[in-house]
């Protein structure tokens, strides 16, 4: 399932993902980037929604490295390490994007995800600044900026 989640994810098509959920799948995003939601759920949302992700983001993945799956006590649960790597097309700067996805599948299909991306070394590549948020206001308030 890992290998057809990362082909798909390579080559940004939201039909392929898509096709490996069940229709009532959830995918979840414990730690969104701004402006995206938390969560999509069905099929036909992870469809759209990885869709215009895709289609709007100039982060071109060309491969996946240093990826480490996690035995489980359940069978039915994936839990993998990863590192998505790519170009930005818009300055050509390579990037590597560190994850980890704990992956439920039942009949060979997925019907739960938990993708924790790194959303602030996502927003700094992609010249997406974040802005201040409660750490970085935590840190203002503590000093830890000067």
């Amino acid at each position: 399932m890992l290998e057809h989640y990362h082909r798909a994810l390579v080559s940004m098509s939201a039909d392929d993902l898509a096709d490996l959920y069940a229709p009532d799948a959830t995918h979840e995003f414990p730690f969104p980037f701004p402006g995206m939601p938390n969560c999509y759920k069905g099929r036909e949302q992870v469809r759209a929604g990885f869709r215009a992700a895709w289609q709007h983001s100039p982060a071109t993945p060309a491969g996946l490295r240093d990826v480490t799956v996690h035995p489980t006590a359940d069978a039915t649960v994936l839990i993998a390490e990863q590192t998505v790597t790519g170009t930005v097309a818009t300055t050509g700067e390579p990037f590597a994007f560190p994850g980890i996805l704990v992956l439920h599948v039942e009949d060979g299909r997925i019907t739960h995800v938990r993708d924790y991306m790194d959303a602030l070394t996502i927003t700094r590549t992609l010249r997406r600044d974040p802005g201040p948020g409660p750490a970085s206001a935590q840190a203002e308030r503590s000093g830890m900026n000067r």
